[in-house]
């Protein structure tokens, strides 16, 4: 079965191909800096796809956003089957399904990142999370990693309301006690969206910069 590319943006090497990532975007949709996101990577070699979950709208406000990933979350098992979706596009456009797919996820891509890895550990190798975990949903029991095959790699802040200290903290617990390859970075001094340039009120270069080396060395093992 042959699986045409669902809604979203998809960034391809000069070369043609490329380790496929799975890029899961953050509550603000698929803007910008998503795509650019997406962009880098394929110009180090990668085959980057992120799935537009919002299909088409994009939030520049905290309150806008708010209700677009409210949205989201009330279908989140719709949301889940289109993350499944775009996993075997990719998978396949790689053309590397015994080797799968990485899956890098912004803050609401976190959940479904880890949900992913452990409903399809056949197609997810790595999972890279920027400040975002599943809460108290999802994560935060080694059950909820069963069957997960993974590594994982996860960039925090110090100062984030959104995700505090103990969501990374219960999520790296959980990942140890499955079993998982887990790495997760505390940024300090920095808050949530820290790595987005749009977010200017947000973001810090030092740490950004940071974790991109840090997440580039974790893809290309």
């Amino acid at each position: 079965m042959t699986h045409s590319q669902p809604e979203g943006f998809l960034a391809v090497p000069t070369s043609g191909n490329g380790r496929g990532v799975l890029v899961l975007h953050a509550w603000w949709g698929l803007n910008d800096t998503i795509k650019n996101f997406c962009t880098r990577l394929a110009e180090h070699g990668f085959v980057a796809y992120a799935p537009d979950l919002y299909h088409g709208q994009v939030a520049d406000t905290i309150p806008d956003a708010e209700i677009l990933s409210q949205a989201v979350d009330a279908n989140h098992v719709q949301t889940e089957a289109k993350v499944a979706e775009a996993t075997l596009f990719l998978a396949e456009y790689v053309g590397q399904p015994a080797r799968g797919v990485a899956v890098v996820a912004f803050s609401l891509g976190g959940y479904y990142a880890l949900q992913l890895s452990n409903a399809d550990p056949a197609h997810i190798h790595s999972v890279v999370l920027f400040y975002g975990t599943g809460g108290d949903f999802y994560g935060t029991s080694a059950e909820d990693f069963i069957n997960s095959r993974a590594d994982y790699l996860g960039h925090f802040a110090e100062n984030d309301p959104y995700e505090p200290p103990s969501n990374a903290d219960k999520l790296e617990r959980a990942l140890r006690q499955a079993g998982r390859p887990v790495t997760l970075y505390r940024y300090s001094g920095v808050g949530h969206w820290f790595f987005e340039p749009d977010r200017t009120d947000a973001y810090n270069a030092e740490a950004a910069n940071l974790a991109w080396e840090r997440t580039l060395q974790f893809l290309e093992r």
